[in-house]
C-alpha cells in the first residue's frame, strides 16, 4: 500500500538571502559618471563665488587687493561688517528692502492666484484665453523698454517711492506667476467645486475654502520667486525712487564702487549680509518650491 506524499516545493530564499540578493543588485548598478561630473562642475559655479564672497568679507583692505581672491583670510577681520553696517545704513536700507519685498509677494500671490483661477475655469471664453496669451507676451518685454514710461507714471501718481517699486515688481512678476498657477490649477479636479456648488457655496467661498488651501505648494513657489526677484533687483528702485534716503539695499551697496576702485572687503561683507536672508528663506521653503514646480507638470 503506497502513501501519498505532498509535492516538494522549491525552498524560498530566506530574508537574509533576499536582502543579500537585493544588496548585490544594488552594488552592481553602475554610477552615471558623466552626469556626476556634470553636476559637480555645475555646483562649482555656485560654490566658488560663494567661497570668494565669504573669504573676501573676512579680509582686511590690504588682503583684499593682493590679487588672490581664493586665498584664506589671515588674520580673520570682522571690521568689514561694522564698516558695511554704518556705510549702508543697514537697518534702514534692510527694512526698506523687506517692505518692498513684502508688498511684492503679497500683491503677486493675490493677483496671480485670482487671475489664474478665472482664466483656467473660463478657458472656453475668448476674453480669458486671450488674456492668458497677453500676460505670456509680457514675459518677453524687458523693463528697460518701458522704463521711461514707468518713471513718468510713478512720478505723476506719487508712487516714486518704495511702495511704487513694490507695485511694479508685482506687475512684472504677474506673467510668470500666472503661468505657474495656471498649470497647477489644471491638475485640481473641477468635481470638487461642483460638489461645493451643489451644497450652496459661492465662487468666493469655493476659492477661499477649497482652492486656496490646495494652492499652498504653488503659493510657496511663487512667493519665493517674487521675493528673490524683488530683493535682488537694482534697476527698478534705482530709477523709480526719487529720494536717495529711501533706496533699497542693492542700490545702497553701489556706494562701494568709486571712479578709482572698489572697497572690496567692505563691499563683500555687505553682500554677505544681504544674501543671508534669501538663503535662510529658501532653505526653509525649498521643499514647497520643488513640490510646486513638479506637481501639476504631469497631467494625472
Amino acid at each position: 500500500m503506497t502513501t501519498l506524499q505532498a509535492p516538494v516545493r522549491p525552498q524560498e530564499p530566506t530574508s537574509v538571502e533576499t536582502r543579500g540578493g537585493r544588496r548585490g543588485r544594488r552594488t552592481r548598478e553602475r554610477t552615471n559618471w558623466p552626469l556626476t561630473v556634470a553636476l559637480a562642475l555645475a555646483s562649482l559655479t555656485v560654490l566658488a563665488p560663494l567661497y570668494v564672497t565669504v573669504s573676501m568679507a573676512f579680509k582686511t583692505s590690504a588682503q583684499s587687493v593682493d590679487g588672490n581672491a581664493f586665498s584664506l583670510p589671515s588674520p580673520i577681520n570682522f571690521q568689514s561688517f561694522a564698516d558695511a553696517w554704518k556705510l549702508t545704513r543697514f537697518p534702514v536700507s534692510f527694512g526698506l528692502s523687506v517692505a518692498v519685498a513684502a508688498i511684492t509677494v503679497t500683491l503677486t500671490l493675490l493677483l496671480s492666484s485670482l487671475a489664474s483661477y478665472a482664466i483656467v475655469r473660463h478657458w472656453s471664453h475668448r476674453f480669458f484665453r486671450w488674456s492668458f496669451f497677453y500676460l505670456l507676451g509680457a514675459m518677453f518685454l524687458p523693463f528697460p523698454v518701458v522704463a521711461l514710461t514707468q518713471i513718468k507714471l510713478t512720478a505723476l501718481t506719487g508712487l516714486d517711492n518704495p511702495v511704487g517699486v513694490g507695485i511694479l515688481h508685482a506687475m512684472f512678476q504677474l506673467s510668470f506667476s500666472v503661468l505657474l498657477y495656471s498649470a497647477y490649477l489644471r491638475s485640481i479636479p473641477i468635481e470638487l467645486e461642483e460638489s461645493a456648488r451643489i451644497d450652496g457655496a459661492s465662487t468666493t467661498q469655493i476659492f477661499r475654502r477649497i482652492i486656496l488651501p490646495l494652492l499652498s505648494p504653488m503659493n510657496a513657489t511663487v512667493g519665493i520667486f517674487a521675493f528673490l526677484a524683488s530683493w535682488n533687483d537694482f534697476m527698478v528702485p534705482s530709477l523709480i525712487t526719487a529720494n536717495p534716503s529711501l533706496q533699497t539695499l542693492p542700490v545702497v551697496q553701489n556706494i562701494f564702487q568709486s571712479q578709482f576702485g572698489t572697497n572690496y572687503n567692505v563691499a563683500f561683507a555687505s553682500y554677505l549680509m544681504a544674501m543671508a536672508p534669501t538663503i535662510v528663506v529658501y532653505l526653509i521653503a525649498q521643499r514647497w518650491v520643488i513640490s510646486g514646480i513638479t506637481q501639476g507638470a504631469v497631467k494625472s
